[in-house]
């Protein structure tokens, strides 16, 4: 079942944010890449991601599929509208889209799958 599972943030210092919830709430970090580092093991995930062309203006709510080419095919199929297309990073591959009301969100499928 397609879940939200992971909320993502545009973040301009990484390194500096992911001090800040460490002391804040004692996350612990992963990086993948200079740009980017995750919070996992919880019911919904954290990312920091300091790659400028993947910003959204906004948090992004991402949802994790099974088939993400046939999400894809959905998202539009019910109006939805692709602002990042298919793209492939260390853990998976993901597109981001925005609802008919203009809300951005991601949808990923984990390369574990």
């Amino acid at each position: 079942m397609a879940r939200i599972n992971y909320v993502e943030l545009p973040v301009r210092d990484v390194p500096g944010l992911k001090q800040f919830y460490t002391q804040a709430f004692g996350w612990s970090f992963t990086d993948f890449g200079p740009d980017y580092a995750g919070m996992t093991g919880g019911d919904v995930d954290l990312g920091l991601n300091g790659d400028t062309d993947q910003w959204t203006a906004q948090l992004l709510p991402v949802i994790e599929v099974e088939d993400l080419e046939a999400a894809l095919d959905q998202v539009l199929a019910a109006g939805g509208t692709v602002t990042l297309p298919i793209f492939s990073f260390p853990g998976g591959r993901r597109f981001h889209f925005k609802d008919p009301h203009g809300h951005e969100l991601g949808v990923w499928k984990s390369e574990a799958q």
